[in-house]
């Protein structure tokens, strides 16, 4: 008995760690759909006018605004599952009041990205967004052909000279030139947590196999 005793509670502790990791993952992705439930009901409540003072805190909430591109875009490389590669295109934007903002109007396949856009007056309904999509990987925009890699609202706003504020269209009334929207949505968050939590279960029923395993060689062993 004293032979197997050290390997059973290391088993039993091993085991009781490797669980109480499972279960916390367990806690993590309710606690994370909690989160996405809520933040997709503010992406499908109703719209309101641009507010005067906006901060990153207002993320994801719906607005609607009218006004006017000003040809003026910034073509960022991205992908559609129907039409393949392609670029979202980031226009600058002048509100009825005088303001000027960008407007992510959406998707345009490849050989549409020269067509000329100009100047086209629109009424935008979508949600404010800061798209926290550049890394320390992430390659430096190509100013001189215009192709961006990830939507950079500070970068973004200074070279259009807007305020720093993006308007992800999810619909658009007027001439769209061709332009598909791509509403902001939550599949892009990550929630992972329930294959981390299989994941340690899985360990720890390994590491209880391996337990006893080692506790049957030691009781077969005669010394």
């Amino acid at each position: 008995m004293r032979r197997i005793l050290f390997p059973a509670i290391l088993g039993i502790v091993g085991c009781a760690i490797l669980i109480s990791l499972g279960m916390w993952q367990l806690r993590r992705l309710a606690w994370k759909e909690a989160m996405l439930e809520q933040i997709q009901a503010g992406i499908e409540a109703p719209a309101v006018p641009l507010p005067e003072k906006i901060d990153p805190s207002m993320k994801y909430m719906p607005v609607t605004v009218s006004g006017t591109t000003t040809g003026d875009e910034i073509d960022m490389l991205s992908g559609s599952k129907d039409q393949g590669g392609g670029y979202q295109i980031i226009s600058r934007f002048v509100t009825d009041t005088g303001r000027a903002i960008m407007v992510d109007r959406g998707f345009v396949p490849q050989e549409m990205r020269h067509l000329q856009r100009g100047p086209t007056r629109l009424v935008v309904q979508g949600n404010l967004h800061w798209p926290a999509e550049v890394s320390s990987s992430t390659p430096k925009p190509n100013l001189d052909e215009n192709i961006w890699f990830a939507r950079d609202v500070p970068a973004m706003a200074e070279v259009l000279d807007t305020e720093p504020v993006l308007v992800v269209a999810s619909f658009v009334e007027g001439d769209a030139q061709g332009v598909q929207p791509i509403p902001v949505a939550i599949d892009g968050i990550p929630n992972n947590h329930l294959s981390y939590a299989m994941q340690w279960f899985m360990i720890a029923a390994v590491w209880a196999g391996m337990t006893v395993a080692l506790i049957w060689r030691i009781r077969q062993s005669k010394y």
